[in-house]
């Protein structure tokens, strides 16, 4: 590989001025880091230490304690935990049956490029593509009622509650699990399954003895990945549930712009805080995971 070279003389630059270098292409990308994720993040965890007033105090952190915000949590883990579970089957069967397309073929290109995009799609449009669609006056939702005379409302409006967010986060789940959980897929070795072959295996031992244990470790860290996603989306569930805090970021929304809750604003930071936590232990398990996948993949 040819070394970089000098623009003025071009002769080949030392180590120490290759480290130079990098690290002013990096600083860019060192103060974006810093400036949008580090700043707000440690502004997130002092605001919950401290009270209107600026002294120090625990009882915004203790409030973490309350009945509502434990329930807050508990409904965020369900939430997160049932859209990254059939959001992670759903892409991983898909991924499976997308092996046998070609690499560079349409169908493949198709997929990858769909994904990526529909990963990222969320927020207002997402929110407004469901209600027009299985809203109270969506185009599905009239047409079980006038055609077969099923009213999916009939036990209350769960569009516009935590249930109702089911489906459009499993919209973004599954692209995402299609994304992170296809290049394990594709590192799996035909010699595996030819040595399997050979000692006399079968499907059913290849799958339980060598698959399915080289792609656990991927397979969970995306599991992980899709939480994460999950338990950190905002901008959908903002744009869908318009009233009450069913999950942690429409109550750290609350804490922030409620016209009831005066003097509570240092609760959002104490929330924050604990999502930080909770977002902390899923990454570390994620990254331990991907670590360990890595390994076959090379």
């Amino acid at each position: 590989m040819p070394r970089p070279c000098s623009a003025k003389s071009g002769r080949p630059l030392s180590s120490s001025s290759r480290r130079t270098a990098a690290a002013w292409g990096l600083l860019p990308f060192a103060v974006y880091v810093f400036l949008f994720l580090a700043v707000p993040t440690l502004i997130a965890i002092g605001s919950g230490f401290f009270d209107n007033s600026g002294s120090f105090t625990l009882a915004t952190i203790m409030a973490l304690g309350d009945p509502v915000v434990v329930s807050t949590f508990v409904k965020s883990f369900w939430l997160s935990a049932l859209t990254a579970v059939v959001g992670a089957v759903v892409g991983a069967i898909a991924c499976y049956g997308l092996l046998g397309a070609r690499p560079d073929g349409p169908l493949r290109v198709t997929v990858d490029s769909l994904s990526g995009v529909l990963a990222q799609f969320g927020g207002v449009m997402l929110a407004f593509a469901f209600v027009a669609t299985i809203g109270i006056q969506g185009m599905v939702t009239l047409y079980l009622k006038n055609t077969f005379g099923v009213d999916i409302f009939e036990n209350g409006v769960w569009i516009y509650e935590a249930p109702g967010l089911i489906l459009p986060y499993i919209y973004f789940q599954v692209p995402l699990m299609i994304i992170t959980f296809m290049p394990a897929l594709q590192a799996l070795k035909p010699q595996w399954a030819e040595a399997n072959a050979t000692l006399g295996g079968g499907v059913g031992t290849y799958w339980l003895r060598i698959a399915f244990p080289v792609l656990a470790p991927s397979f969970l860290g995306s599991l992980l990945l899709l939480f994460a996603n999950s338990f950190s989306s905002y901008a959908t569930a903002a744009a869908l549930v318009s009233q009450g805090s069913q999950i942690v970021p429409l109550q750290i929304r609350a804490a922030l712009t409620s016209e009831t809750l005066l003097g509570r604003e240092n609760l959002a930071g104490a929330l924050a805080l604990g999502m930080i936590l909770v977002m902390a232990v899923v990454m570390t398990g994620y990254s331990l995971l991907q670590s360990r996948a890595a390994r076959w993949q090379r």
